[in-house]
């Protein structure tokens, strides 16, 4: 099992940052990609951006160039640094892992951005 415990949400201006944090339950040396979303109501929660377990990462194209994911495996943790924030980029946020053949959510956090 994995559980995972996303912070870090909150309302900001546009032109903003914020940093959102992961932090799983027990080791994430044992989790090769581990991952954020999000979703607005009446939308299909899409992906934002991952991370694999030796760094690679890849974006969606929405965020390119202003959000940041990165691990620090020492403390079991994946983060989301976003910069430049849009009003579109309003959403609750969520932190995704697989480990055997389950799939692991976090609880979310809520980022507003106001315009």
């Amino acid at each position: 099992q994995v559980q995972l415990v996303e912070s870090g949400g909150g309302l900001v201006q546009a032109g903003g940052s914020l940093r959102l944090s992961c932090v799983a339950s027990g080791s994430i040396l044992r989790l090769n990609v581990m991952g954020w979303y999000r979703q607005t109501p009446g939308k299909q929660r899409e992906l934002v951006a991952v991370i694999t377990l030796g760094g690679s990462t890849n974006y969606a194209d929405s965020v390119k160039g202003r959000f940041t994911i990165s691990r620090d495996n020492a403390k079991n943790t994946v983060y989301l640094e976003m910069n430049s924030l849009k009003p579109e980029d309003t959403a609750v946020y969520y932190c995704n892992t697989d480990w055997g053949l389950q799939t692991f959510w976090g609880q979310g956090t809520q980022v507003t951005v106001s315009s």
